[in-house]
């Protein structure tokens, strides 16, 4: 008999047909979310589940008594209930590394976009409002080359993006972790700084870091007031870590010259968030893995470890916090 697992989303018909090989499955096949209540109920007799950054709570596993694992679409797993997970026995699994250049690509269209204006002159153009009446200054931005980028976590990504600004660039990459990089540093040319200095010299400071208890609102007032008033703020994490308050104020002062912002504390981001109204200010829906080719790879890789999970062996992709459980 096949084990029985849940797909709490839609997903490309081949990641589907390889679970169909070894998996008795349902699927959710509408494009809104599942609700909580439907998701319970089918989640009572399944071994594996399948999920866009699913909530996993103590109250969730005690309705899934023979869950085995959850399989993540989604590097980021702060919505797993750690400990819970550990007491009741049930893995844990994330896709990281597939999505790793296309985040990276991400990053720096919105260093672009935010340093030469690019959104903000789209939507004058578009609105009509490009005449020769406006002064040639008027259209001034920041320069990307030869500048220096400030990477505040130096993972998967953080590596991506080093290369494409110490290569591509030719910008001067200062990075702070909780770990150095010693073959990075040699590769690319890049540079270990305590936080303070990176935050006052960089001309782009870049957040890459994950959410958790330690790095909740990591990034506010004091931050900022650090910052250059030329420097802008690039956001491709998670919007929890910064005290996006302190943000606002940043911006409207004139404490630095602007922002990229991929992620939000609330999301989808509410309508009347004074960020949306100010001009030097990028925001995107956090569309940071959003291509066809890596939301499929990123499907697959979930679909490989929900069923090495089922079938008896190890998954690849286990989070770090739960391969305690792997035997």
């Amino acid at each position: 008999m096949k084990p029985k697992v849940f797909i709490a989303k839609p997903i490309p018909k081949e990641v589907e047909n390889y679970i169909a090989q070894y998996c008795d499955y349902k699927i959710w096949k509408n494009q809104e979310p599942i609700p909580m209540d439907v998701l319970l109920k089918e989640v009572a007799d399944v071994e594996g589940l399948m999920t866009p950054k699913g909530i996993i709570t103590r109250e969730f596993l005690e309705k899934a008594p023979r869950l085995k694992i959850v399989s993540n679409i989604a590097v980021g797993y702060d919505a797993f209930d750690i400990h819970a997970m550990k007491e009741q026995g049930v893995l844990g699994t994330h896709t990281p590394y597939v999505l790793d250049e296309s985040v990276a690509d991400l990053a720096f269209g919105l260093i672009l976009s935010a340093s030469r204006r690019i959104t903000e002159f789209n939507n004058m153009v578009k609105g009509g409002k490009w005449d020769k009446s406006i002064r040639e200054t008027y259209f001034y931005g920041q320069d990307v080359h030869h500048a220096t980028l400030g990477i505040i976590g130096m993972g998967r990504i953080g590596e991506k993006i080093a290369r494409r600004a110490a290569l591509g660039f030719e910008m001067k990459v200062l990075y702070n972790s909780i770990r150095r990089k010693p073959v990075l540093e040699e590769k690319y040319g890049i540079h270990y700084s305590e936080l303070n200095p990176l935050l006052e010299s960089a001309d782009f400071v870049l957040l890459m870091l994950p959410l958790n208890n330690s790095t909740y609102h990591f990034f506010g007032e004091e931050q900022f007031n650090r910052m250059k008033s030329n420097a802008i703020f690039i956001n491709c994490s998670r919007g929890q870590v910064v005290d996006e308050t302190a943000l606002i104020a940043a911006l409207k002062e004139g404490k630095i010259y602007g922002a990229g912002l991929d992620v939000f504390e609330v999301e989808p981001v509410d309508k009347e968030n004074p960020l949306l109204k100010m001009d030097n200010v990028v925001v995107l829906p956090h569309i940071g893995s959003a291509t066809e080719q890596t939301r499929f790879d990123m499907a697959m890789k979930a679909a490989e470890n929900l069923v090495a999970c089922v079938t008896g062996r190890v998954p690849e992709n286990v989070v770090q916090e739960l391969k305690c459980l792997v035997k």
